[in-house]
C-alpha cells in the first residue's frame, strides 16, 4: 500500500514555500487519490482554507457528493476543531495524522469533537505516524519566521 502521507507531506512543504503553515492533507478512496491540498489561508485570504477543508472540498467536487463515505484522510497535523467538524459532516471513514497539536487540535486535544454527543459521525482515528518529521517541519517554519 502506498504511503499517502507522502502526498500530505509534499503538500505541507509546498504550503511552507508559500509562507503558509506547513500542513498537508490527502483524501483517498479505495487506493485512489481524490484530492491533495496544503494550507492556503494567507494565499486565498480565507481563514477556512486549511489543508483538510480544501481536500474535502476538492474530493466532494470530484465525486459530486457532500459525503465522503468510505474515504480516508491523511494529514500531517492533528485537525483543528473546524476541520474535525468538517471531517464528521463529510462522513470520512478513517483519519490518519502525523503530529499531535496540544494547543490547537480538536481530535485528541481541545474540544475532542468526535467524542461529543452532538457529533453524528466519528471516523476511526490513527495518530503518531511520522510525528517527528511533521513536528520538525512546523518547528523549522516557525523558527524561520521568528528568525
Amino acid at each position: 500500500m502506498p504511503d499517502f502521507l507522502d502526498l500530505a507531506f509534499a503538500a505541507a512543504r509546498e504550503a511552507a514555500a508559500l509562507g503558509e503553515v506547513p500542513v498537508g492533507a490527502a483524501l483517498v478512496r479505495d487506493g485512489t487519490v481524490l484530492a491533495v491540498a496544503g494550507n492556503r489561508p494567507r494565499t486565498l485570504s480565507d481563514p477556512t482554507a486549511h489543508a483538510e477543508i480544501l481536500a474535502i472540498r476538492a474530493a466532494c467536487a470530484a465525486l459530486r457528493d457532500e459525503r465522503l463515505t468510505g474515504c480516508d484522510l491523511y494529514v500531517t497535523l492533528e485537525p483543528c476543531p473546524m476541520c474535525a467538524g468538517a471531517i464528521a459532516f463529510a462522513r470520512i471513514r478513517r483519519l490518519y495524522y502525523a503530529a499531535s497539536d496540544p494547543k490547537g487540535g480538536g481530535v485528541e486535544h481541545g474540544p475532542r469533537v468526535f467524542n461529543q454527543p452532538t457529533c453524528h459521525h466519528a471516523p476511526e482515528v490513527y495518530s503518531g505516524f511520522r510525528e517527528d518529521e511533521a513536528a520538525g517541519l512546523l518547528k523549522a517554519f516557525f523558527s524561520q519566521r521568528r528568525g
